[in-house]
């Protein structure tokens, strides 16, 4: 029983303190140039954990995944800030002329955003488990999205059952908002690469 209590005290230690790396490096590159390789980082990081491999030291690890990535992400990241300008652009415009969102005329664009959203459940995993380009990490966090419905179902439950928890222990949020994201999308995402893989090698 405290064996069990260590455990999880030191997984609970463990996402908060990337959540705080997360922050600070994202800060260390004035927030729009750090945003992603810290994201990146984070995510390198929680796949290793959830693949058995939890004895590197944490802030050497983030810190190496962070320096070796920074441009690499940030090139990705340049495809998603124009992404969502657009998205934003065009719902600004489009409650500018007409009053409303909620309106035919704009369901084709919230439709493209929960696309868009859901597609960044797979990016980033895609991204830290494969050596591809980005080209090729997009298509491929595409393929994932649409050959795993049920997955992108169970992400969207956690991560709305996460945000009442939130919405009731703000401060949960704070501590632990980017590092559960992670470990959500990662952990349905690994087990996606996992089938995926295993229909392959049949």
């Amino acid at each position: 029983m405290s064996r069990a209590l260590y455990q999880i005290l030191e997984w609970i230690t463990r996402f908060a303190y990337i959540n705080v790396l997360w922050v600070l490096f994202t800060l260390a590159g004035g927030i729009l140039f750090g945003l992603f390789p810290a994201t990146i980082a984070m995510f390198s990081l929680v796949r290793q954990w959830l693949r058995g491999n939890s004895d590197s030291p944490v802030l050497k690890s983030f810190w190496q995944y962070y320096k070796s990535e920074f441009f690499k992400s940030n090139f990705l990241g340049l495809f998603i800030y124009v992404i969502s300008f657009i998205f934003i652009f065009n719902i600004f415009f489009l409650y500018t002329n007409i009053g409303e969102l909620l309106t035919w005329t704009t369901a084709p664009l919230l439709a493209g955003m929960l696309l868009f959203i859901m597609l960044l459940f797979y990016l980033f995993p895609t991204y830290v488990h494969f050596d591809l380009s980005i080209a090729q990490t997009f298509k491929n966090a595409i393929l994932m999205m649409f050959v795993s419905p049920i997955h992108t179902v169970f992400i969207l439950v956690s991560l709305v059952a996460f945000y009442f928890i939130v919405y009731l222990i703000p401060a949960l949020g704070f501590v632990f908002g980017a590092s559960f994201y992670c470990f959500i999308t990662v952990w349905f995402s690994l087990d996606v690469f996992k089938k995926i893989a295993e229909k392959k090698t049949r």
